[in-house]
């Protein structure tokens, strides 16, 4: 009985070879799909996960790139889905970081004695040399029993020799005492990876063919290991150690006081580029001059003739919330260019190791909140675009961890374009009133990730993330993946923005959007003390966060207003494209919850303040 992978992801037919693409995190696989894919290429998640599987066509045969693991095991989902899509395999290639053999080859091994025809791609050779590490890939074949190509991927180095070297793939030399042990499960299990998984201890394989899983995951693993330090030694070649500079920064970027400097500076970089330049210039570039400058005159000039603007059908395709001007407009000329701001800072943080680190770095202080390290991602991601950031908390271990991200997200943390607005608005106040903004939007961020975390059965797990080499970012390598990216973001996205606007202009032409005005005006004015038309603003804002902090500075508005007017608005519920994405990614159950606990929250807060301060 064997498991199937169909569903999300491209399966192979009659003929088909699913040819699969294996490795640790980082070590350059997705250069090795998108070379060999081309454009031919989808990305979907797996099966009843979020985890992403990219998916395309070599000829005739099936190329899938797993997750990067460390093992094939069921620790997490990133770990079960490369299981499950390994397990099906009819050729692996094997991409391995010439820097860290040690640590890689353990992988390499367990694909060996699971006896998939396998390639392996010995990549980042470039940097080993120019580490000192000298590798003899001929020795290192004979050792696995497998091809061995020395690659530099991204400067797009044995990445044909490794293509053409897929015929040439063979099962390798399985270790002898763990091959006994396979070939003696195989009487009641029909294919030797499952065995393998059975022999570790994998529940779940175990349970597919209803059988008990062995104990021997310990036993093989130190066998396993054993035979990985031996290869090393006899095939790897490194110089004494010395300082260098790209070492020396690495460790400055975990230690407390130069890591928290190091930091700042990160911070004020991705916010100049993205905060300052892309959501500012290139922003007004494309959103004001182009978009709302020259596309929409255009399509309201192309379709007034033949439908109205005053019609019912005209608002709702070229109206204020139009889903050809308005919809458009925001894709293109707005999430567009923060998008690619925000894949070009994040690409050149991956691909410098920095982000890592970072996530390291701040792990102690994520766990106070229910989370690791590595949900520091999303959330620098949140800054620039909420809906990005909630779509990366895929990356993050356990559904316990996404939902208290998603939930931070949702609740606390402004998208760039509203923090420009809110920033415009805290300089006219003065720094005591800003700083009492930022202290009070911290504490509810910490309230609500550390309610969450004691309310939500189960605990943060560990943190294990790889420490690649410093390196300076590869232009070629940040722009490739850049434009998967935004791709792939856009077109996921897309058609959320599309039924966000159509429901809003349905709202609009029902008289729906002015029932809501004014079901919130008398809350704004008798319990925030704000003036009635702040309703606009809050229901402006649940279309955009940034439309509604922009109709607060047309209110004539003392300092103290400003600050809580302010506190609602960041507090307010998610914008229509941020809870699309919500429902998408979290469920309607969760999403339905997010949605109506920010409106507690927000006027709950908001209120307090403005009854003690006004």
């Amino acid at each position: 009985m064997s498991h199937s992978c169909c569903g999300a992801v491209a399966c192979a037919t009659s003929g088909q070879r699913k040819i699969v693409l294996v490795g640790n995190p980082n070590v350059g696989k997705s250069i090795f799909f998108s070379s060999w894919s081309g454009i031919y290429a989808d990305v979907s998640n797996f099966p009843g996960t979020t985890v992403e599987i990219s998916s395309g066509k070599i000829g005739e045969d099936v190329l899938l790139d797993t997750p990067g693991v460390y093992g094939v095991s069921s620790f997490n989902d990133e770990e079960r889905v490369a299981r499950d899509v390994i397990l099906t395999a009819d050729v692996a290639d094997n991409v391995v970081d010439a820097t860290h053999l040690e640590r890689d080859l353990f992988l390499t091994l367990q694909l060996v004695d699971m006896g998939i025809p396998m390639v392996v791609a010995l990549n980042f050779c470039d940097e080993a040399e120019s580490l000192g590490i000298r590798i003899d890939a001929r020795k290192l074949e004979d050792q696995l029993g497998v091809p061995v190509i020395p690659t530099a991927a991204v400067k797009n180095s044995g990445i044909k020799e490794v293509f053409a070297a897929l015929p040439l793939a063979r099962p390798g030399l399985c270790h002898p005492e763990v091959d006994q042990a396979v070939t003696r499960l195989l009487d009641r299990i029909d294919t030797r990876p499952e065995a393998l998984m059975v022999l570790e201890g994998d529940e779940v394989v175990a349970e597919r063919h209803g059988v008990d899983p062995e104990k021997d995951r310990e036993r093989v693993y130190l066998l396993r290991r054993q035979k990985a330090n031996e290869i090393v030694a006899a095939t790897v070649t490194r110089p004494e150690k010395s300082a260098r500079l790209r070492d020396l920064l690495g460790r400055l970027c975990l230690h407390p006081a130069s890591g928290l400097l190091i930091l700042l500076a990160v911070l004020w970089g991705c916010y100049e580029l993205i905060g300052v330049w892309v959501a500012g210039d290139i922003v007004g570039l494309t959103e004001e001059t182009i978009m709302q400058g020259h596309w929409e005159p255009w399509i309201r000039g192309l379709v007034n003739p033949i439908v109205s603007e005053s019609s019912i059908l005209g608002q709702i395709l070229i109206g204020e919330f139009g889903v050809l001007t308005m919809t458009i407009t925001y894709l293109l000329g707005l999430l567009l260019p923060l998008v690619i701001g925000f894949y070009v800072a994040l690409s050149i943080l991956e691909d410098s190791g920095y982000l890592p680190r970072l996530a390291t770095f701040v792990d102690r202080l994520m766990t106070g909140i229910g989370l690791n390290g590595r949900a520091v991602i999303p959330m620098i991601l949140g800054f620039g675009c909420v809906q990005l950031g909630t779509i990366t908390t895929r990356i993050l271990g356990s559904k316990r961890e996404r939902t208290i991200a998603t939930s931070i997200l949702n609740f606390v943390i402004p998208c760039s374009a509203q923090i420009g607005v809110i920033a415009g608005m805290l300089a006219a106040v003065g720094f005591a009133l800003s700083m009492t903004y930022v202290a009070i939007i911290f504490a509810c961020l910490a309230v609500i990730g550390t309610v969450l975390n004691k309310v939500i059965p189960g605990k943060s797990s560990a943190l294990l993330i790889d420490l690649p080499p410093m390196r300076m970012p590869r232009p070629a390598n940040v722009l490739r993946k850049t434009l998967i990216r935004s791709f792939f973001f856009m077109k996921e996205a897309y058609i959320w923005f599309f039924a966000g606007s159509l429901g809003v202009s349905l709202l609009q032409v029902t008289g729906g959007l002015r029932a809501w005005q004014e079901l919130v005006a008398p809350l704004t004015e008798g319990w925030l003390h704000l003036p009635r038309e702040a309703a606009t603003a809050f229901v402006m804002g649940m279309v955009r966060r940034d439309f509604g902090a922009a109709g607060l500075t047309d209110l004539a508005l003392s300092p103290w207003q400003v600050v809580v007017s302010l506190v609602v608005i960041t507090l307010f519920v998610p914008c229509i494209a941020s809870l699309m994405i919500l429902f998408k990614e979290r469920g309607v159950k969760e999403a339905a919850t997010v949605w109506l606990g920010a409106w507690v929250l927000a006027f709950s807060v908001g209120g307090i303040l403005a009854q003690i301060v006004l």
